[in-house]
């Protein structure tokens, strides 16, 4: 049972409704990790690679975290309105009799699918990989960017 603070407000009963929905939200999570404990099963995976994603009039541009990986790791392809970035993250045994004090990274295949905001000009897609961050500029297509209407007086 927990002990909830009494704060006067203007009619002597009023608390902040926002306190009031934190308070709410610990008290869940300390009765959820009652019935399912998550210390010891270790860090679980987010979604990756991690992405950024911007536009400007002519182009949409990923930027994707990915050390450790080699470029030709690494597929990218467009399908639909959507962009895929796959490949696969080794990480190099250590050898037997190793001992971990701590493992975080992760190795293995990956995959996101990047739904695309307006359509693409897929045969003048370009992607360079430098210092782990994979940079990919997706031309827009002509039909999709907008177009200037010149207004006659008549």
């Amino acid at each position: 049972m927990a002990l909830i603070r009494w704060t006067p407000g203007l009619m002597g009963w009023e608390r902040d409704p926002f306190a009031e929905l934190e308070r709410m939200k610990r008290e869940m999570d300390r009765l959820i990790g009652a019935f399912f404990p998550t210390r010891g099963l270790g860090r679980t995976a987010g979604v990756f690679p991690a992405v950024n994603i911007s536009e400007d009039a002519n182009n949409i541009y990923v930027r994707a975290e990915l050390p450790g990986i080699k470029a030709e790791d690494i597929e990218i392809s467009i399908e639909d309105n959507s962009l895929i970035i796959k490949g696969e993250r080794k990480i190099p045994e250590e050898g037997e009799n190793v001992t971990y004090h701590r493992r975080e990274r992760e190795g293995g295949i990956f995959r996101r699918i990047i739904s695309l905001p307006t359509k693409i000009d897929a045969d003048k897609v370009t992607a360079t990989s430098k210092n782990g961050v994979l940079e990919i500029v997706l031309p827009k297509a002509p039909e999709s960017k907008p177009k200037q209407i010149e207004v006659k007086s008549g």
